[in-house]
């Protein structure tokens, strides 16, 4: 498809000139007393998901449809987004694209493959993170190589489910045969019935 489609070669765009951002500031959560269910709040670290919220404003609406990427400016940490949030401070930004000629789901694996650490606690995006470049091959490339990774992704994702449920069958025959290893009947020296 490159050697069709561009044979000239791949166009590289910075990332500012493709995704716009808005400041998280209408979107940050009153109350810090997270609930058990609700509205996700949202970090853009590791955690995600820091708990909910019944706080019924300042909602940012996202979907399947119209995903986000919400980007730590502190630490350049992302995360692709399909539902509605609020998120806990206002050191991120919301991520979209300025137009519809890309495919949005391919910046973000492409961003992915930026490799950058931090070395001050500064404001990332708008100072170095939207100045790295990135290809940005014709459309029918970018869907395709989407897709492949999607399909990947999902196969992932039930990868990790399966090896989860192995582990955790696994972890109960372990359980099993510990009690029966350790429970001794009343014979000869009279061990304890169960030693755990």
């Amino acid at each position: 498809m490159i050697e069709r489609l561009c044979p000239d070669g791949v166009e590289y765009k910075k990332l500012g000139e493709v995704l716009d951002y808005e400041q998280p500031s209408k979107y940050i959560v009153s109350s810090k007393d997270y609930l058990g269910e609700g509205i996700p709040v949202l970090t853009a670290g590791q955690t995600f998901i820091l708990g909910y919220t019944d706080e019924d404003t300042g909602i940012y609406r996202a979907s399947k449809e119209k995903p986000v990427i919400i980007f730590d400016d502190f630490t350049t940490s992302f995360h692709w987004v399909t539902f509605d949030f609020k998120v806990k401070s206002s050191a991120m930004k919301m991520l979209r694209p300025i137009n519809n000629d890309i495919n949005f789901r391919f910046i973000y694996y492409a961003m992915k493959c930026i490799k950058y650490e931090t070395a001050d606690h500064a404001r990332q995006w708008i100072s170095k993170y939207s100045l790295f470049e990135i290809p940005v091959p014709p459309i029918e490339v970018q869907s395709k190589i989407v897709e492949i990774l999607d399909n990947f992704t999902e196969l992932e994702a039930e990868l990790e489910a399966e090896l989860e449920a192995e582990l955790e069958a696994r972890r109960k025959q372990y359980e099993y045969y510990r009690n029966q290893l350790l429970t001794f009947d009343k014979v000869g020296g009279g061990c304890p019935r169960t030693l755990t």
